[in-house]
């Protein structure tokens, strides 16, 4: 995704940025998901010595599980920087918490008839 500016025509030329989220995830039989991403920045114009990147490298683990009928996702996962601008973070945690609202219900089971023979 680049982004775009919507400043004054004047300011529009200082502007250029850059974000890119690659991500592999896998998901048990249980619900639980493993991730690995990154939610990397680029600011092309800032200078070499303040930093161009922001790179964090993020691992996450999340669940669905029910609170009475209630289906939600949790998710905890830590962020180590790999690069970031002069002053910037080094690691990171995040915490996550979804109430899910599903639309589709299950399937009924379809009922298996025999042919006589």
């Amino acid at each position: 995704m680049i982004s775009r500016s919507i400043l004054t025509e004047e300011d529009r030329s200082r502007v250029s940025q850059m974000f890119i989220q690659p991500f592999i995830a896998y998901t048990t039989k249980t619900h639980t998901t493993f991730t690995i991403d990154t939610e990397s920045t680029a600011n092309w114009n800032a200078s070499s010595i303040d930093g161009k990147w922001t790179v964090p490298v993020i691992f996450q683990i999340s669940q669905i599980l029910k609170i009475g009928k209630q289906p939600i996702s949790i998710q905890i996962g830590g962020k180590y920087y790999a690069d970031s601008p002069r002053y910037g973070p080094d690691w990171g945690v995040r915490f996550n918490f979804t109430l899910l609202y599903p639309t589709a219900r299950p399937a009924a089971p379809v009922e298996r008839t025999g042919f006589a023979k």
